[in-house]
């Protein structure tokens, strides 16, 4: 005999501490302007990921039909999954901006993200951030 329970989780959204230090961020709910286009690229090529490990999608273009991209766009925006996960973390967590435009382009950034070595990409992460 089968029975099935409902499991009931709650739990508290916080937000992070460098985004609650900031000076510049907003108050939870309140979004003072768009994230920078290389932070949407690269959570996007983070789902796409995900969608690729969970087998949703079974390749590059499968995820170009998904998305109505091309083959081409989706393989860009997949190579920042390679960036070291320091980098990662610190391009998901710039702080919105009224334009959503940041001086770091996500071309620069996919040079970085094709350096084999992390150590070599935190180099270049550095240079490009001064």
């Amino acid at each position: 005999m089968n029975s099935t329970q409902a499991v009931e989780i709650s739990f508290r959204l916080q937000p992070s501490p460098r985004i609650a230090n900031s000076a510049s961020a907003a108050t939870v709910g309140q979004v003072p302007g768009r994230l920078p286009r290389v932070t949407q690229v690269l959570a996007l090529a983070i789902q796409c990921q995900d969608l690729l490990a969970r087998g949703e999608a079974k390749d590059y273009a499968d995820l170009a039909r998904l998305g109505g991209l091309c083959r081409e766009r989706v393989s860009q925006i997949m190579r920042l999954v390679y960036l070291a996960p320091d980098i990662q973390v610190e391009l998901l967590y710039l702080v919105p901006t009224p334009t959503g435009w940041f001086p770091i382009s996500e071309t620069g950034v996919r040079k970085i993200a094709g350096l084999l070595s992390w150590a070599d990409q935190r180099r270049a992460w550095a240079s490009l951030k001064v």
